[in-house]
């Protein structure tokens, strides 16, 4: 996945490190993706030693002297590959680390279980707030119908968790 985002930023147009992870921070798109920032920077070397990218400048900021990389002709083919493949996956896995730990709740004690789970609450809540008003936000600047149906599809999968969180803390009091 890292490769796919980095490839598509660089196919705008060419750009170091440190914008790439700017542009993937301020879109929130490190949240949605679980993109971290080293893996950025790992991604990026790999793919230059791979001839995926190349080093089309550097540029001296103080002490540091920072790459400027763009994307290549075989960089574009993986690229288009890895679109090819995404499109072929589920939207949504239902492995869940969370309802692994249900299997076991009874091995802790019940007041502890609701605690988590209001806070689990909470914070699927407080993410659910967060994908409106970045919905709302990006349909101010002009968002896609596909956007859109990106972000109507997250909101409805967040409010989803909801129900199925409050139906647990339900069934355990």
């Amino acid at each position: 996945m890292v490769n796919l985002i980095v490839l598509a930023l660089l196919r705008q147009r060419p750009m170091h490190g440190y914008e790439i992870q700017q542009i993937i921070q301020t879109s929130r798109m490190d949240l949605w993706a679980n993109l971290l920032s080293g893996s950025i920077y790992y991604s990026l070397n790999k793919m230059e030693r791979d001839s995926l990218v190349r080093t089309d400048s550097e540029e001296r900021t103080g002490a540091r002297l920072r790459k400027i990389y763009a994307i290549t002709e075989k960089g574009e083919e993986l690229f288009q590959n890895l679109i090819r493949e995404t499109l072929t996956l589920s939207p949504h896995s239902v492995k869940s680390d969370f309802t692994l730990g249900l299997s076991w709740i009874d091995a802790i004690p019940k007041e502890d279980a609701l605690e988590l789970l209001n806070r689990n609450l909470k914070q699927v809540e407080e993410t659910l707030l967060l994908w409106h008003s970045g919905k709302e936000l990006k349909m101010s600047y002009g968002l896609s119908a596909l956007g859109e149906a990106s972000f109507d599809n997250a909101i409805a999968l967040l409010e989803q968790d909801l129900t199925y969180i409050k139906r647990i803390i339900d069934l355990l009091e």
